[in-house]
């Protein structure tokens, strides 16, 4: 006897079997939802490989952890700066391992002008040491006291072929001295000339010396 057809099984939602429209349309969705899936998860894949690769691309890139130094073009600065001084401003003439962090023209209360620039001795890539020339134009006693930290001559040096009130403070502190540890003065009828920093005495005295001959003689 010949076995009889079964029924198509019927689906709980439905409460009866399903047409085969619907059974088609079940399976396209059910397709469609596991593309989805495989989408997503390779996506994932790729991102974690991504961020794989930058991890790895951080590790073996060479990086440059020092602190980068300004390096500003002193010569240009007073070039540029010089039309609003009746005199000649100083630029000093050193070595490569000397740059400029700031050139500035300052006036203050006591309408005395300034030419300012700071100078860092670079060794190693590091600065080693701070340098400043302080150039005052119609500078009287008041200024000079105050930009020399309020102290007094502590005698007279000759550096450059020009003779310097010094002010030799190196037995205080570079907290306590501050910036004006050692100080050379040169003073002229129309300019007061200052060479300060709280390092070495050597290295106030070379940049003095490289613009001593561009002050004019008493």
């Amino acid at each position: 006897m010949a076995e009889r057809p079964q029924d198509p099984p019927v689906v709980a939602e439905l409460g009866r079997p399903e047409t085969p429209e619907e059974t088609a349309a079940r399976k396209a969705e059910s397709s469609r939802k596991y593309r989805q899936r495989k989408t997503i998860q390779n996506l994932i894949a790729a991102l974690g490989v991504s961020v794989v690769l930058m991890f790895v691309m951080v590790l073996i890139v060479p990086r440059n952890d020092a602190e980068e130094l300004p390096d500003i073009d002193f010569t240009a600065a007073a070039e540029e700066a010089q039309p609003q001084f009746e005199v000649p401003l100083v630029v000093p003439e050193l070595g490569d391992n000397w740059q400029s962090n700031g050139t500035e023209i300052r006036t203050g209360n006591d309408d005395v002008t300034e030419w300012y620039i700071g100078l860092l001795d670079i060794v190693d890539g590091q600065a080693d040491e701070f340098v400043g020339i302080r150039q005052g134009v119609n500078a009287n006693d008041t200024w000079t006291y105050d930009k020399v930290g309020n102290r007094t001559p502590t005698g007279t040096v000759e550096v450059g072929g020009v003779t310097w009130d010094e002010y030799d403070y190196m037995d205080l502190s570079r907290e306590d001295a501050g910036n004006n540890r050692y100080v050379l003065v040169a003073t002229r009828d129309d300019a007061t000339y200052i060479v300060f920093g709280s390092g070495s005495v050597e290295s106030v005295q070379q940049v003095a010396e490289s613009i001593a001959d561009q002050i004019p003689a008493n």
